[in-house]
C-alpha cells in the first residue's frame, strides 16, 4: 500500500506563498486539506500513515482508532496541546513538533508593539489623516508625548528561546534588561528578579511564557497594580496568562501606560472579548500574527519536512511522544 499523508489544515500556515515541494516529494501521496472541522477528521485521516496538523485536535479515541495505519503525527507548531501524547506514547505513534522557527518574526513582532505606543505612531497617524497637521500652525505637532527606549528597564517573563531573542534586540536600543524568575518554578537564580519586583522595577513588561496551569491570569488586578503607571505590558504569548478585564479597567482608568497584544484568550474571539470593547485608550491589538512572517511559516514547512523524511530513515527528530 502507498504511504499517504494527509495534511488537515493547512491554511492555517500556508497563504499560497510558501515552497511545498520538498514536502510533497516527502511521501508517495499527499491530500492536503485547507481547514478540517471534528467531524471530518475520522474520514480525512482514514488509512494515512502520517497526519500533519497545526490545530486540529487529535484525541485518544482519534488515534485509537487509526492505530492501524497511522505511523507519525507532525505538528506544525511547537505547542502540541492538541494532540493526546500520552496515548500517542502508549499506542507507539511518534509525535514530533516544529521549534524555534518565528524567532525573529516575534521578536520584530514585539518591538513594533514598543514601538508603536512609545512613538504614538497609529494617534498620529490618524492626526494626519484627520488633516491636524496640515492645520497646524508649527511644523510639527505635539500633541502625544513620544518616548525613547534608551535607559529604559525592559522586564522579561519567560526567559526561553523568545526571552532571549528579545533582550538581544532591547540591549541594541539602550534597554537595561530585568529577567523574571520561572513563574510556578523553582527558579532561585540570584540574578533573576521575583515577578512582583520585575512589576514594579520595568517600564516594558513583555510576555514569553508558554500557558500553563502556573501562568493562567499570572497578570491580574494586583499584579497591574504594581506595575508603574505608565509601563507597557506586551504580550505575544498566549491570551489567557493575562486577566483581559482587568486590563481593561486599567487602561480605561488610566492606570497603565498602554498594553500591546497579539493574543487573546478565545481565538478568534467570535463572542467578543473585554479588550475589544470601544473606548479603550493605548491598547494596539494585532490578530496572533507574531509569528507569522512568509519566513517563519517557510520554517514550519521545512522542519515538518524533515521530521518526516528523519522519521522515514529511522532518525525521528524533534520527537515530544
Amino acid at each position: 500500500m502507498t504511504m499517504r499523508g494527509v495534511f488537515l489544515d493547512r491554511d492555517t500556515v500556508d497563504c499560497g506563498d510558501l515552497d511545498l515541494a520538498a514536502l510533497e516529494v516527502s511521501l508517495p501521496e499527499w491530500r492536503s486539506h485547507g481547514l478540517t472541522t471534528a467531524e471530518e477528521v475520522d474520514g480525512r485521516i482514514a488509512g494515512a500513515a502520517v497526519v500533519v496538523t497545526n490545530k486540529v485536535v487529535l484525541d485518544a479515541g482519534t488515534l485509537e482508532r487509526h492505530r492501524a495505519a497511522l505511523k507519525l503525527v507532525c505538528v506544525a507548531a511547537t505547542g502540541t496541546n492538541n494532540v493526546d501524547l500520552a496515548a500517542a506514547a502508549r499506542l507507539g505513534i511518534p509525535v514530533c513538533n516544529v521549534v524555534a522557527y518565528g524567532t525573529p518574526s516575534v521578536v520584530q513582532h514585539t518591538f513594533a508593539l514598543i514601538l508603536a505606543l512609545t512613538t504614538r505612531l497609529f494617534e498620529y497617524t490618524g492626526a494626519v489623516r484627520a488633516g491636524r497637521w496640515a492645520a497646524a500652525p508649527g511644523f510639527c505637532l505635539l500633541d502625544y508625548p513620544v518616548r525613547e527606549l534608551a535607559g529604559k528597564r525592559i522586564g522579561i517573563v519567560g526567559y526561553g528561546e523568545l526571552g532571549r531573542g528579545v533582550a538581544r534586540v532591547a540591549e541594541a536600543f539602550g534597554l537595561e534588561v530585568l529577567v523574571a524568575r520561572r513563574p510556578g518554578g523553582e527558579d532561585q537564580r540570584q540574578d533573576r528578579l521575583s515577578l512582583d519586583e520585575l512589576l514594579g522595577a520595568a517600564d516594558i513588561v513583555t510576555l514569553h511564557c508558554p500557558l500553563t496551569p502556573a501562568t493562567r491570569n499570572l497578570i491580574g488586578a494586583r499584579e497591574i497594580g504594581l506595575m508603574r503607571p505608565d509601563a507597557l505590558l506586551i504580550n505575544t504569548a498566549r491570551g489567557g496568562i493575562v486577566d483581559e478585564a482587568a486590563l481593561a479597567t486599567a487602561l480605561r482608568a488610566g492606570r497603565l501606560g498602554g498594553a500591546g497584544f497579539d493574543v487573546l484568550s478565545v481565538e478568534p474571539p467570535r463572542e467578543g472579548n473585554p479588550l475589544l470593547e470601544p473606548g479603550i485608550p493605548n491598547l494596539v491589538l494585532t490578530p496572533h500574527t507574531a509569528w507569522a512572517s512568509r519566513e517563519a511559516r517557510q520554517r514550519v514547512i521545512d522542519q515538518v519536512t524533515e521530521n518526516i523524511v528523519a522519521f522515514l530513515h529511522g532518525e525521528p527528530r524533534r520527537r515530544v511522544a
